[in-house]
């Protein structure tokens, strides 16, 4: 802990530089040297003000889950650390390595939805729009930090546990920008709480502004599946288990507690977010469940992680590694599901360009 705050400390100077330019982008912003575009579709921005771990991808897929029966909408994502470069729309012959992990994800989850990549937002739903002319709204994923769109709606995470409000600048902290950046948000969520979060203190710590409408969510689990065939176990009831947890996101501590509280023993495996497993981590994967004495183990992982584990798929099933993947769900909690439903149904009826 205390070689922690040490190197905090140590990396305070770098955090204010870093903040020094970030002061003089938002300046150039409120000056309109640089400006942010507008454009005649419902534009949705999901982000948030720190580096990873807020759940970005869950409330993503909560909001294609939302609209996407009643309107062709698409997503437009930077595809983070893809091998491929400019505007491309996902498609069969794209993996995570082409177009990053989560646009990959969306893209074999919900196959009627448009999916795109392009490391300009501004050059991206122009170039969206004419090859998919029909679409009526665009959720632009990870983009909160990316001004030179202006979304209509602008929603922003934070983490309960990892609040913006007690976080400091990159890189002696995690946030990507001023905690007053805050301010550009219409909905701020929170994420990650637990069944009895206290919502009266934490509307205390962040203080919103009177026009922001704050909602809180938690995480819902599902019945892991095969990684191979797509069949599922029950982990409530099937008594305790040896689990590797395979991860490489921003943080797996909330898969820990999850699977601690059914009971089960957990072998952590953990690598950066949106790490790329290479032949010879999957076989240090195969090594260690080899290595695990009990005769009840099995492997668990999450969505995004099998996306990249695609490409592994005859060494999996040459060895018979039971891999599972754990789907995970937002559910709003204090009854907000209406509520927040509403707001982006009205935002989406009352758009005028």
């Amino acid at each position: 802990m205390i070689r922690h705050q040490l190197i905090k400390i140590l990396l305070m100077p770098l955090s204010l530089l870093y903040g020094i330019g970030i002061s003089i982008r938002d300046l150039l912003y409120r000056l309109r040297i640089l400006r942010s575009i507008s454009f005649a579709i419902p534009v949705i921005g999901i982000g948030n003000l720190s580096v990873g771990g807020a759940g970005k991808t869950p409330h993503t897929e909560y909001l294609i889950r939302l609209l996407s029966p009643y309107m062709p909408i698409a997503v437009l994502s930077r595809g983070y650390k893809r091998k491929s470069s400019g505007f491309r729309i996902v498609g069969p012959e794209d993996s995570s390595l082409t177009v990053g992990d989560e646009p990959y994800q969306y893209f074999l989850k919900y196959r009627g939805t448009t999916v795109a990549v392009s490391e300009s937002r501004s050059i991206g739903i122009p170039r969206l729009l004419t090859h998919r002319p029909d679409t009526q709204a665009i959720l632009l994923d990870d983009s909160y930090q990316h001004r030179s769109v202006r979304p209509g709606l602008n929603i922003l995470l934070t983490e309960h546990a990892h609040p913006y409000s007690k976080d400091i600048l990159l890189p002696a902290g995690r946030l990507r920008e001023w905690r007053s950046a805050a301010d550009r948000a219409d909905i701020i969520i929170v994420t990650k709480c637990p069944p009895d979060a206290d919502a009266g203190a934490f509307l205390s710590e962040i203080n919103p502004q009177e026009r922001q409408k704050i909602f809180f969510t938690t995480y819902e689990y599902f019945d892991p599946y095969s990684f191979l065939d797509g069949q599922r176990i029950n982990l409530s009831s099937e008594g305790p288990k040896d689990i590797i947890l395979l991860t490489a996101i921003a943080n797996e501590e909330y898969l820990e507690e999850y699977l601690d509280r059914l009971g089960h023993h957990v072998y952590p495996m953990s690598y950066e977010d949106h790490h790329e497993y290479s032949p010879h981590e999957v076989s240090l994967l195969n090594l260690k469940y080899e290595n695990l004495e009990s005769a009840d183990k099995i492997i668990i992982t999450t969505e995004k992680d099998a996306v990249r584990l695609m490409h592994h798929v005859p060494f999996i099933k040459e060895k018979k590694l039971p891999i599972y993947v754990l789907p995970i769900t937002v559910s709003f909690l204090f009854d907000q599901k209406n509520e927040f439903d509403s707001i982006v149904k009205e935002f989406l009826l009352n758009f005028k360009v």
